[in-house]
């Protein structure tokens, strides 16, 4: 049995709360993210982590440092790679996505939004995340998982998107369906190829946010 694989996404970040595309602006936590990441800390108080990454983008950081002030392992040592950093928004980088939609119509927004080849002027599709995010959780974390490592990845809604398409085997048609929501932890057991044995999923009472 492999060890525990732990994804979370950062709590809601300055342009969560504002409605921006933030991409790899790399913007802080607000206070209600952070507070929300203690409750998903709370969520995993049972496992111990051997090895903890995060995207370079410090919303990630925060949202880790906060999970594990209640998690029990605060100043556990991390690493920081651009392979989980969030999808590169491009042109669209800092728009309000609600003025985006009244203007390209709810059709076009969607598919910007949740689509695996839909492009983005300047910026990656979701198939760009999945090429750098799962080569490298293949190389890195899968490993670590078969000699029976728990691993935490904080990462943002893209990269785990892309993540758990290739874990659970969705079709690029059905990962349009997938939204990792705020406040949700994904606990994973894989197999040797690194996809899905089981799944737990587990929710944070946290409160709806605009993003």
């Amino acid at each position: 049995m492999s060890g525990k694989l732990v994804l979370v996404r950062h709590g809601e970040s300055e342009w969560n709360l504002l409605g921006k595309w933030t991409g790899w602006t790399d913007v802080s936590l607000t206070d209600k993210g952070a507070s929300d990441a203690e409750k998903m800390g709370e969520l995993i108080k049972d496992i111990h982590f051997d090895d903890i990454y995060t995207s370079k983008l410090k919303r990630t950081v925060e949202t880790m440092q906060s999970v594990l002030k209640t998690q029990g392992q605060a100043g556990a040592p991390y690493e920081s790679v651009a392979e989980l950093n969030e999808r590169d928004y491009g042109d669209y980088t800092g728009m309000n996505k609600w003025e985006v939609k009244d203007r390209v119509g709810e059709e076009k927004f969607n598919a910007i939004r949740r689509n695996f080849d839909e492009p983005i002027p300047g910026g990656e599709t979701l198939h760009m995340v999945y090429d750098r995010v799962v080569p490298w959780y293949r190389q890195v974390i899968v490993p670590k998982l078969m000699k029976g490592d728990n691993v935490l990845l904080v990462a943002h809604g893209n990269s785990i998107r892309a993540l758990v398409k290739y874990i659970e085997s969705i079709s690029d048609e059905g990962i349009a369906k997938f939204e990792m929501a705020f406040g949700v932890v994904l606990e994973y057991t894989v197999d040797a190829d690194g996809k899905m044995i089981n799944k737990v999923e587990k929710k944070a009472d946290i409160s709806k946010t605009n993003a």
